[in-house]
């Protein structure tokens, strides 16, 4: 499979390494930063260009890793070049298909996907949906290029991406805060900020890995640390009487709707 990436950073980086690990992959990546380009070349034998061109036009798929408001000017610079007919993946949030397609001359092979930043660590979580116009082994291939960095879930409404941005998108920065939290307090109660971070690192890992090996809900793992009375059900009551899992749910509505609004201005003519 020949791969384009437009855009050379964090995420596409991840992507790249990723597929390199599982081979039988041809990458071309596309950046106007010439230090970025070295090291991709050096690292994973990339072929490089400082702007799309013509080699971009013999891909099977085009990654378009570019932030959100860079994607018009993007997309028209990139709509001459798609006469093969490749698969255009975005990772970019906010930007609707639609939009995309309409900036791309209404082309409509196009998958969205909404990856994490694990993928940096191959313990990623990618939300996808795929256009009308995209192919059963089109679709296949994007979730090849994503599963390089761990999982995928497929949705069969786009307006399901803004809900995937609001719980695995931006999750990760939910996780650090609740561990700055954590830390702050063993601090605070005389433990080291290595003694808390070793700790509350362990304990967040742990109760994940326990939580995705086990049959029981959620609602059980709690309970099942939490007597009545004890240690844990004084801290778990002083979470609810401060509206911790409320302020939770309101915040990743929040995420949920800025990603909307996002699909709103970027996507105005």
């Amino acid at each position: 499979m020949k791969i384009a990436f437009i855009g050379g950073g964090n995420m596409a980086t991840a992507l790249i390494a990723g597929l390199a690990k599982v081979g039988g992959t041809q990458v071309h990546v596309v950046d106007p930063n010439p230090e970025a380009l070295a090291r991709l070349a050096a690292q994973y034998g990339a072929t490089t260009a400082g702007g799309i061109d013509g080699a971009v036009a013999d891909v099977d798929v085009i990654v378009l890793a570019v932030k959100p408001q860079q994607m018009r000017e993007v997309a028209g610079t990139l709509a001459p070049h798609l006469t093969g007919g490749p698969l255009v993946l975005s990772i970019a949030a906010g930007i609707r298909g639609t939009d995309l397609s309409r900036w791309l001359g209404g082309y409509g092979a196009i998958v969205r996907a909404m990856p994490n930043t694990p993928a940096l660590i191959k313990q990623g979580i990618t939300g996808l949906v795929a256009l009308a116009g995209v192919s059963e082994a089109q679709r296949k291939a994007a979730d090849e290029v994503l599963r390089a960095v761990g999982q995928t879930v497929w949705l069969i409404d786009e307006a399901l991406i803004d809900p995937v941005t609001a719980v695995s998108g931006s999750g990760p920065a939910y996780v650090f805060y609740f561990l700055e939290a954590m830390v702050a307090a063993a601090q605070e109660m005389g433990l080291s900020a290595e003694q808390g971070r070793e700790l509350a690192l362990a304990t967040f890992s742990g109760a994940t890995q326990l939580a995705a090996q086990s049959d029981e809900s959620l609602d059980v793992l709690r309970q099942r640390v939490t007597s009545k009375g004890g240690t844990t059900h004084a801290a778990i009551t002083s979470m609810e009487a401060a509206g911790v899992k409320e302020a939770i749910v309101a915040a990743m509505k929040a995420a949920a709707a800025r990603g909307r609004e996002l699909g709103d201005e970027l996507g105005k003519d």
